[in-house]
């Protein structure tokens, strides 16, 4: 009965940790493709990550901007041409699940830019919804 037991608890473990591992190599995947669209100037592409609506929040410089088209407008505004854009990098420092629906990641982005570089840190909160992983909410600084 014990080894039954254990045997039990053991599969239990494992398939939590597939779990987490998947979740989480999605996530890092869904992260490089918003490099990859950044990269090529695709700002659309690049919010493709973003929960499509009215209540995504991002928390930037200027304060609190709620749902997916105004802050794709910002994004437009603040950076409207491929020079201005630069070349984005992310580097992540934590990903921590806090459910099975909802994950952390802290990190720190850079833009590599002839006008002058840009950096700063991020910490974003993705849900799954629908069976893709999106951000939810984004602090970025």
């Amino acid at each position: 009965m014990k080894r039954l037991s254990f045997i039990l608890m053991f599969i239990f473990i494992s398939t939590i940790s597939f779990s987490q591992a998947k979740a989480e190599k999605t996530i890092r995947s869904a992260m490089d493709k918003q490099i990859h669209s950044w990269n090529k100037g695709d700002i659309v592409g690049f919010m493709d990550t973003y929960w499509r609506s009215d209540s995504l929040m991002f928390v930037g410089k200027t304060g609190v901007t709620y749902g997916w088209e105004n802050t794709l407008a910002n994004y437009k505004k603040g950076y409207p041409d491929t020079v201005s854009m630069g070349k984005l990098t992310f580097t992540i420092l934590t990903i921590k699940q806090l459910s099975s629906k909802y994950y952390t990641v802290v990190g720190k982005w850079h833009l590599s830019r002839t006008v002058g570089n840009l950096q700063g840190h991020f910490s974003l909160l993705f849900k799954k919804i629908h069976n893709k992983w999106v951000i939810i909410q984004d602090h970025s600084s």
